[in-house]
């Protein structure tokens, strides 16, 4: 068995051969072509029929399969080791659909606290108003975990989690849901296939925000759910091409193009963030900094290395507005996993409705920071961060 170590290492070399060659269509060029085009012909009614009929497998529609899609799917597919791959045009699509395949009215779904805002939000509205029910577990907790499971239908996991980055052991818990026989969906956008397959661990089906680190560049915005022929099938049939929310070919090729830095990028992303994670550990103006990097939790065997988001918070004496109105690299701004650093103080996001406020139902500590750490010279970003700390001292 390889070491954490040598384990990365094969993931990142694999990834970077599978990466730097599109060998998929004919005349082999160096990058694939997009089929910018709403619908396909058929040569025959034979043709036709069996393409319907699903005895072969070839685009009919571009809400269904596209070719320039369909590619970054297989990417995405081989990069998590999975069977099969679906596409969206967000990530709250990918979501959306994959929840829905698999609860129903009446039904009731396990989630982990501290999800991603906007799939609190979902569970609280429309899951909701669809007649299923959904119970928030400490996902740290295993024990708190499995009681939660009996009579579910599905368990939603992100390890780590939206701003305070809590980790989960997905290797208990996949077995615990198997046991139960409840289908385990986990977002790894954060740590990106290249730092966390969970698939191999027992996980059903892995979500990702393509908008962040698959795309990278920060001008796509996509979502893709990868997993089990099986499982792909069900979202495919029951809800993919209901729900509308396609990925446009002109996205999936800025998202192939985005992946073949991706093990570059995530290095850099890397390197910085752990660096800037440590010294703000050590500021005197700094009461915690939540970071995978410094949990003693299980859960953090599965991780292979940790990406450019964390979060910390700031003593009393420090003004939150004023801090971040210093800052000159890290811009105010959502989302994460592009070039450029950016900064959300959990005190402004408070301002939106607090009974579907993550952050307020979970009990985030207004004082908290998230930043994403993108791709500027470490030692000016920590220069940033240090001026700013300084400055909006009351």
């Amino acid at each position: 068995m390889l070491d954490g170590v040598n384990e990365r290492e094969a993931v990142f070399a694999r990834a970077a051969t599978i990466l730097a060659h599109d060998e998929r269509f004919s005349g082999d060029p160096v990058v694939p072509p997009i089929f910018q085009t709403s619908l396909f012909t058929f040569a025959s009614y034979r043709d036709m029929e069996d393409a319907f009929a699903g005895r072969v497998r070839r685009p009919i529609y571009s809400r269904g399969d596209n070719p320039t899609v369909r590619h970054f799917e297989e990417r995405l597919a081989a990069l998590e080791g999975a069977e099969a791959a679906r596409a969206f045009s967000s990530g709250m699509g990918a979501i959306s659909a994959t929840v829905l395949a698999f609860a129903g009215a009446g039904s009731r779904v396990v989630a982990v606290r501290h999800v991603y805002p906007d799939t609190y939000r979902l569970f609280q509205q429309l899951c909701r108003r669809l007649s299923i029910s959904v119970d928030y577990v400490d996902g740290a907790d295993a024990d708190a975990v499995a009681a939660a499971l009996p009579g579910a239908s599905l368990l939603y996991l992100e390890s780590p989690t939206s701003m305070v980055f809590e980790v989960q052991d997905l290797e208990r818990i996949a077995t615990l849901a198997r046991a139960a026989g409840v289908v385990t969906i986990i977002d790894n956008s954060w740590a990106t296939p290249l730092f966390q397959q969970p698939l191999r661990h027992g996980i059903d089906l892995v979500l990702h925000s393509a908008s962040k680190y698959i795309g990278g560049h920060s001008d796509t915005v996509a979502g893709i759910v990868a997993g089990s022929a099986a499982l792909v099938g069900r979202i495919n049939a029951e809800t993919y091409s209901y729900l509308g929310a396609k990925l446009s070919p002109f996205e999936a090729w800025l998202l192939l193009r985005g992946l073949r830095t991706l093990p570059l990028r995530m290095r850099a992303h890397e390197k910085s963030a752990v660096t800037l994670a440590e010294r703000l550990k050590g500021h005197p103006q700094v009461v915690a900094v939540h970071h995978p990097a410094f949990s003693n939790h299980p859960g953090r065997r599965t991780l292979l290395g940790f990406s450019g988001l964390f979060s910390f918070e700031v003593g009393e004496a420090i003004d939150i507005a004023a801090l971040v109105d210093a800052l000159r690299y890290f811009k105010l701004g959502v989302s994460w996993g592009g070039h450029e650093s950016l900064a959300v103080p959990v005190q402004a996001s408070m301002a939106q409705t607090p009974k579907l406020n993550a952050q307020v139902a979970f009990g985030v500590s207004p004082r908290t920071i998230r930043i994403s750490v993108g791709h500027e010279d470490t030692e000016d970003l920590w220069a940033d961060l240090a001026r700013a700390l300084d400055t909006a001292r009351r």
